[in-house]
């Protein structure tokens, strides 16, 4: 989860600023309308920040929405804290690396919503997705068949992450 630095209001006196160069290598480093976006490498778990306010040597302060991702953010900025206080950050929060069995399955929903998107029919999703038992099936074991119903569901939340619950992959779990 990003953590998000801006400014730090007028009265924070012991507010500092950030150096992302100081922080250790940067995977990127991007400046756009909207702030400058830095990943820090770590050997636990990459850091991103968006600095909202690029000025160098201006005090910061960290922006915590409360959202639902409340709890995923506050982590994040724990994490960040301990590495510019020159510590070990820790390791990422139990549920943010992606399990091998996770990322297959996410490999999976994205083939089969290009192929839906491309025009094929859950039948053909399924004989490229390597279930070759749906070519043998008749009409009426297709629908039943359990081939079927895992092309739907991959197809079901490929549409869903599409609308929106990709950020889900973001979130503690």
């Amino acid at each position: 989860m990003t953590v998000i630095l801006d400014a730090a209001p007028d009265g924070f006196a012991s507010a500092q600023p950030v150096d992302p160069h100081s922080l250790g290598a940067l995977l990127a480093d991007l400046a756009g309308i909207d702030g400058r976006h830095v990943i820090v490498a770590d050997a636990a778990g990459e850091h991103r920040l968006w600095l909202r306010d690029p000025t160098p040597g201006r005090p910061l302060a960290a922006i915590v929405p409360l959202d639902r991702d409340f709890v995923t953010r506050i982590a994040s900025l724990l994490r960040f804290h301990r590495r510019l206080l020159g510590r070990e950050a820790g390791p990422l929060p139990r549920g943010w690396p992606l399990t091998p069995y996770r990322l297959a399955r996410l490999n999976l929903i994205l083939r089969a919503l290009d192929l839906r998107d491309g025009g094929a029919t859950y039948r053909q999703i399924a004989v490229e997705l390597g279930r070759e038992d749906a070519t043998k099936l008749s009409a009426t074991d297709w629908k039943m068949s359990a081939s079927r119903s895992f092309v739907v569901r991959l197809v079901r939340d490929g549409i869903a992450m599409m609308k929106g619950d990709y950020r889900k992959l973001l979130r503690i779990r």
